[in-house]
C-alpha cells in the first residue's frame, strides 16, 4: 500500500519540476530579449551620436605663432587682448608665419580686440613682409621667411573638414602654456626613422590622466622633470579622446624615440632643437630710420611706481618701433640732479635687446635738471662714437614729470641748431596754484623744434601715459615733417661763383680756390644734405660742376683743386646770371640757396639788374671783394641787409680769415627763422 502511494507522488513531483525549469527557462529568455532590445536601442543612440559630431574650434592663445602649428588649414578660437603689443606680427595682409596667429587677425580686421573664430590658411614664403600700422597693431617689416599665412573670418566651407585639435611642432601645448593644467608634464622625442633624414615636427599626444594621476595634485618642481625616451612610430596618434576639449589638457605627452637612458634635467636633444625656427633678426623699419634718444625722469618727485610706468612706455615704444641697423636705433639718456647714458644707439640692435636694457634701470634721484640732461644729449649722445648715423635724423624725446628745476631755453636751442628733433612729453603738468614754482614759464613751447603742436604731448596722468604711444611713433617716423633736421650745414645750394680775371694772377687763385675748399668743407655734404657746385668767370662764363655732379666732401674737394686758372677780363653781372641758369634753375625746392661771389675787381657790366634776380629768385648772395674790389658794388650785389653779407679783405692771403664770420652768417640767418 505504501508502495502504491509513493509511485504517484514521485511523478507529481517531477511534473512540477519540470514545470518549475520551463517557468525559469522562460524568464531567462525573456531577461535576454529585454537586454537584446536594449543594447539594440544603445547602439543605435551612439550610432546617431556618432553620425552627428560636434564641431570644435579649438582654443589658442594670442602669443601662438601660425609656424608651431602643422595643419596647413584649420580655424581656431583667438581670446581677447591679442592687441597687446608684445605679440609680435610681421607683414600686412600675407603674414609671416613667425607672427601670432590672433595678433595677425586684430591687425587684418578678421577680429577686434574681444577676440572669436578665424579661419587660418598656409601660403608660400614671401621675399619680404612690409610692416604697417592698422587696428591698433604694428606689424613689423621682415626680409624673407619660408612659410605665410592668410587669416579670414571663421566661417567654415562647405564639404571641407577641419580639425577639432591642433597639431604643434613645439614642446608646449598652448593651454599648458597659458598655466591651465597644474599637473605634471611627461615629455618625450622621436627621433626619424631614418638615420640623415630632417627631423619629423614633433606630435602633440593628448592622454587622459591615469587614476593615480587624478589621485594627487602636487605639481612636482621643474628641476625633477624626467625625460622619457621611446622607440615608437614616427607620428603617434592621439588616443582616448574625452568629449569635453579642455580635459585633454590634464596630461600631456610629447613622444620622441632617442634611445637614451634618463635624461638630465633641462637636457634638449638635438631633434627637439631642429624642430624650432630661427627667430627672425629684423633689420629694423626702413621707413622709419631715425637716431632716437629718449630723455626720462628719474628725479626724486616722481616716485618708483610713476618710474615704472615709464619704463614700460618705453618698452612698448620700442616693440612698436622695429628696432634695427636698417631702421630706427634707440638710446636713453636719464637725468636727475646730473644725466648719465643708460645705453647708446648702438648698443642694442633689436627691439628685445632694448626692452632687456630698460626693465633693469633704477631710478637717479634729485632734482629735475632738464636743461642740463639737453646740453649733455647734445655735446655726447648725438656722437659717431656713440652710433650717431650721419644720414639720420636725430630725435630727443623729453619726459618731464610737471616741470623741470632749471631753464631749458638756451640748452634747447642749441640742440636745435646741432640738428635735434626736440619733443616734449609733460606728465601732470603745473596747476593754476603750482605755476609760481615753475622755474621757466612756458618751457616746453621754448625747448621744443616747433611750435605748432606737433612736437608737444601734455598728458594730464600718467595713467593715460599710453595713449600717447602710437601718435608719438607716427610723429618721429615722419621724416618729412622733422624739421629741426634740417640745419644751416646740411640744407642748402651753394654755388661758388669765382673770378678768373687777368688780375687775379696763377698764384692768387690757388688761395682764391683753398678759400672756397675752407668754406666748403665747414658743410654736410651729400646728395640729400648740402651740394655744391662752382662757377668760373672772365668776360665769359664756365660750369666747372654743378650742384648734381659731386656727392661727397673728398670729392668737392678733390673737384675744387682741379679748377684750372681762365684770365681774362671781369663782366660779373653776366657770371650772377650764368649761375642763376646753369647753376640754381637746377636747385631742389627744398634746399636754401646761396651763392658765394669772389671778386677782386669793378665789374665791366652792370650788375645791378643781375643782382636784382638773384634776389627775386630767393638766392641770398653773399659778396666778397679783394684788393680793387669795389665797395658799392659788394653791396648792390650782396643780399640785404649788406652788412652781414658783404666782406671785404685787401689781399688774397687774408681770405681764410673772413671764413668763419661767412659761416656764422648763414647759420645765424638760418636759425632766426620762425619756429611756427
Amino acid at each position: 500500500m505504501m508502495m502504491f502511494l509513493f509511485l504517484p507522488l514521485q511523478g507529481a513531483i517531477r511534473i512540477f519540476m519540470g514545470i518549475v525549469v520551463l517557468t525559469m527557462k522562460a524568464s531567462v529568455i525573456e531577461m535576454f530579449l529585454i537586454f537584446l532590445v536594449t543594447g539594440i536601442h544603445s547602439n543605435k543612440e551612439i550610432t546617431k551620436k556618432i553620425k552627428r559630431p560636434k564641431i570644435t574650434v579649438p582654443q589658442i592663445n594670442c602669443d601662438v605663432k601660425a609656424g608651431k602649428i602643422i595643419n596647413p588649414e584649420f580655424m581656431a578660437k583667438c581670446p581677447a587682448g591679442c592687441q597687446d603689443p608684445k605679440y609680435h606680427v610681421y607683414g600686412t595682409d600675407v603674414y609671416a608665419s613667425y607672427s601670432s596667429v590672433c595678433g595677425a587677425a586684430v591687425h587684418s580686421g578678421v577680429l577686434d580686440n574681444s577676440g572669436g573664430k578665424i579661419l587660418v590658411r598656409k601660403v608660400a614664403g614671401q621675399p619680404g613682409y612690409k610692416g604697417s600700422y592698422s587696428n591698433g597693431v604694428q606689424s613689423l617689416s621682415l626680409p624673407r621667411w619660408r612659410e605665410s599665412f592668410i587669416v579670414s573670418e571663421g566661417k567654415p566651407k562647405k564639404g571641407v573638414t577641419y580639425p577639432s585639435a591642433l597639431t604643434y611642432s613645439s614642446s608646449k601645448s598652448p593651454a599648458a602654456k597659458a598655466g591651465k593644467c597644474s599637473r605634471e608634464t611627461t615629455k618625450a622625442y622621436q627621433k626619424p626613422s631614418v638615420p640623415g633624414t630632417a627631423t619629423r615636427p614633433v606630435t602633440l599626444t593628448q592622454t587622459p590622466m591615469t587614476t593615480a594621476a587624478k589621485a594627487s595634485h602636487t605639481t612636482l618642481p621643474k628641476a625633477s622633470l624626467s625625460v622619457a625616451f621611446t622607440t615608437s612610430s614616427p607620428r603617434p596618434q592621439p588616443t582616448g579622446h574625452e568629449p569635453r576639449e579642455m580635459d585633454l589638457w590634464s596630461a600631456t605627452t610629447y613622444t620622441s624615440s632617442q634611445n637614451s637612458s634618463s635624461a638630465n634635467p633641462g637636457f634638449v636633444p638635438k631633434e627637439e632643437l631642429s624642430t624650432q625656427p630661427l627667430e627672425p633678426v629684423s633689420q629694423g623699419d626702413p621707413s622709419c630710420r631715425v637716431d632716437l634718444s629718449f630723455v626720462i625722469d628719474g628725479s626724486s618727485s616722481i616716485g618708483k611706481r610713476r618710474f615704472r610706468i615709464q619704463k614700460q612706455f618705453l618698452v612698448d615704444i620700442a616693440q612698436a618701433l622695429d628696432i634695427g641697423p636698417a631702421g630706427p636705433l634707440m638710446g636713453v639718456v636719464q637725468y636727475g640732479d646730473n644725466p648719465a647714458t643708460q645705453f647708446n644707439l648702438k648698443t642694442h640692435m633689436n627691439s628685445r635687446d632694448v626692452k632687456a636694457a630698460i626693465e633693469k634701470m633704477t631710478p637717479r634721484g634729485g632734482l629735475s635738471n632738464v636743461g642740463r640732461a639737453l646740453s649733455f644729449v647734445t655735446k655726447n649722445f648725438f656722437s659717431k662714437a656713440s652710433g650717431n648715423r650721419g644720414g639720420a635724423p636725430n630725435v630727443a624725446v623729453v619726459m618731464v614729470d610737471g616741470w623741470p628745476t632749471d631753464k631749458v631755453e638756451e640748452a634747447s636751442r642749441l640742440a636745435r641748431e646741432s640738428g635735434i628733433n626736440i619733443f616734449f612729453i609733460t606728465i601732470e603738468s603745473a596747476i593754476e596754484k603750482e605755476k609760481q614754482y615753475v622755474t621757466e614759464p612756458n618751457f616746453a613751447n621754448k625747448a621744443v623744434c616747433r611750435t605748432n603742436g606737433f612736437y608737444s604731448l601734455n598728458v594730464q596722468s600718467w595713467f593715460s601715459l599710453h595713449k600717447t604711444l602710437q601718435p608719438l611713433v607716427k610723429r618721429v617716423c615722419d621724416s618729412n615733417r622733422l624739421a629741426c633736421s634740417k640745419t644751416c650745414f646740411n640744407s642748402a645750394d651753394i654755388g661758388f661763383v669765382i673770378d678768373g680775371s687777368s688780375s687775379v694772377g696763377t698764384s692768387n687763385f690757388r688761395t682764391l680756390l683753398q678759400f672756397v675748399a675752407n668754406v666748403s668743407k665747414e658743410f654736410e655734404i651729400s646728395d640729400t644734405d648740402t651740394r655744391i657746385g662752382a662757377v668760373q668767370y672772365t668776360y665769359e662764363q664756365r660750369l666747372e660742376f654743378g650742384f648734381d655732379q659731386y656727392s661727397s666732401k673728398p670729392d668737392i674737394l678733390n673737384a675744387i683743386k682741379r679748377v684750372g686758372y681762365w684770365s681774362g677780363g671781369t663782366s660779373t653781372g653776366a657770371a650772377i646770371n650764368y649761375a642763376l641758369e646753369q647753376l640754381f634753375k637746377k636747385s631742389k625746392p627744398n634746399k636754401r640757396k646761396l651763392m658765394v661771389l669772389i671778386t677782386d675787381g669793378r665789374s665791366y657790366d652792370d650788375v645791378r639788374i643781375p643782382a636784382m634776380a638773384a634776389h627775386q629768385k630767393g638766392v641770398i648772395t653773399y659778396a666778397i671783394g679783394v684788393a680793387w674790389a669795389a665797395q658799392d658794388e659788394l653791396e648792390v650785389i650782396a643780399t640785404h641787409p649788406a652788412r652781414d653779407h658783404s666782406f671785404f679783405v685787401d689781399e688774397f692771403d687774408n681770405l681764410y680769415k673772413s671764413v668763419p664770420r661767412i659761416i656764422q652768417n648763414i647759420c645765424t640767418e638760418f636759425n632766426s627763422q620762425p619756429r611756427n
